[in-house]
């Protein structure tokens, strides 16, 4: 679920693996993942490639299912982890808080009150982190009520990471 290099210049900040990408051991191995690259442009090799982009989630493991869905990611992780591995990724110039997890977690009291509200002011984190909705499938409604992330944000970020990519941050 981690992958992680000191050059990487992007740093990628997800919930926690669902069932199928606990499975496999490769983070973002999913329609989730399909969405995403597909936001950011970037192939799966490119995706994939530890030197250039850090994956980090806020949970390691698996949480289960709830009700709703999956459960949220373990707070233990985050806790014990974040604080011993983000700063080794010295090269990072930016980073995608991908869902409400990520974005407290970095952003604490300067996130909005709903995902919906710290999305629609990402230019507020911007160009240090861009925020997004998680890309599940589950979340196609929050991604119809509100086509501006995908007309407005999505350009941005995809330009804004290809820029980091080619080292004209």
């Amino acid at each position: 679920m981690l992958r992680a290099s000191a050059s990487a210049r992007i740093l990628i900040v997800g919930q926690a693996p669902g069932a199928r990408v606990h499975a496999s051991g490769v983070p973002w191995d999913d329609a989730s993942g399909e969405r995403l690259r597909r936001w950011l442009d970037l192939d799966r090799e490119l995706f994939y490639d530890e030197s250039q982009i850090a994956i980090v989630p806020m949970g390691f493991c698996y949480p289960g299912r709830g009700k709703n869905g999956d459960l949220p990611p373990r707070p233990e992780c985050a806790a014990t982890w974040h604080p011993r591995l983000i700063p080794l990724l010295t090269s990072v110039r930016f980073t995608l808080l991908v869902g409400q997890y990520a974005q407290r977690h970095f952003l604490g009291d300067a996130a909005g009150s709903t995902l919906t509200e710290t999305i629609a002011d990402w230019r507020r984190y911007w160009p240090r982190y861009a925020v997004l909705p998680h890309p599940s499938p589950r979340n196609q409604l929050w991604l119809k009520r509100h086509p501006w992330f995908e007309q407005d944000c999505v350009p941005a970020i995809r330009e804004r990471v290809h820029a980091v990519l080619a080292g004209a941050d």
